[in-house]
């Protein structure tokens, strides 16, 4: 059985302040929890698991966690599960600090205040797909550790390093790399092809990309429009945009 303190610690994982202050994060299903187990990045402290997915997986999760695998029940589970109906099994991990981003040769992604969970969670599975290797968030963006960025990432949080800073200072003092933002108006996205670095600026859901960082931006680039809506879901259009490079 689960103690009231090990739910109440869990159920304060579903929000920022607490996951900053603990320094962990919860991940929920099969998936997902033996990705971030095999990829070594992150370092598990808790895992909880229904009696059937505990013996079925047994043998691989004792390749990467030695610590005690607690069997607890559905209902249990749904305590402290961030998703309407709990999977099998949840895992709480420990939060990670970003590697040393390399931006030379390489292209990057810049995102300006994303704040949709499921946005930022697709768009970094998409940058996995195409091998980016990093993102750089403003501060505003939504929290990568988020227990819906986490679902939506399909674990490339594994993969793909992450940062959160001043979007602006960290253009000034990379200056030499030119950036490519996404805009209703701008180069027709085809001329990207072949791109080897460069940074591709992605803003806001509903208010786009800021004034401040359009100044800033080398080029501004545009995915051709053929029908009459009015605009693109930002991990979309950074789908369209990684796969004319």
């Amino acid at each position: 059985m689960l103690s009231k303190s090990q739910v109440k610690y869990i159920q304060s994982l579903h929000h920022k302040k607490f996951r900053d202050l603990e320094g962990a994060f919860i991940a929920e299903g099969n998936k997902l929890v033996l990705e971030l187990l095999q990829s070594g990045r992150f370092v598990c402290e808790q895992l909880l698991g229904e009696q059937e997915w505990l013996h079925d997986n047994e043998i691989l999760i004792r390749k990467h966690f030695a610590g005690d695998l607690q069997e607890v029940k559905d209902f249990e589970l749904q305590k402290v599960s961030t998703l309407s109906t709990a999977s099998q099994v949840l895992a709480v991990f420990k939060k990670i600090q970003p590697k040393e981003i390399v931006v030379k040769d390489r292209v990057t992604l810049l995102l300006d205040t994303i704040q949709d969970p499921g946005n930022l969670g697709t768009i970094i599975r998409i940058a996995d797909w195409f091998g980016i290797a990093a993102i750089i968030c403003s501060g505003d963006t939504v929290d990568q550790y988020n227990p819906k960025v986490v679902q939506s990432t399909m674990g490339s949080l594994a993969r793909v390093n992450i940062m959160y800073t001043d979007l602006q200072k960290f253009i000034r003092s990379n200056n030499k790399i030119k950036i490519y933002a996404d805009a209703l108006k701008g180069k027709d996205i085809s001329t990207l092809k072949g791109l080897k670095e460069g940074f591709i600026l992605i803003g806001n859901e509903s208010k786009g990309i800021s004034a401040e960082l359009m100044e800033a931006a080398t080029e501004k680039i545009t995915i051709p429009k053929i029908g009459s809506a009015e605009s693109l879901n930002a991990a979309v259009a950074t789908g369209i945009i990684l796969s004319h490079l």
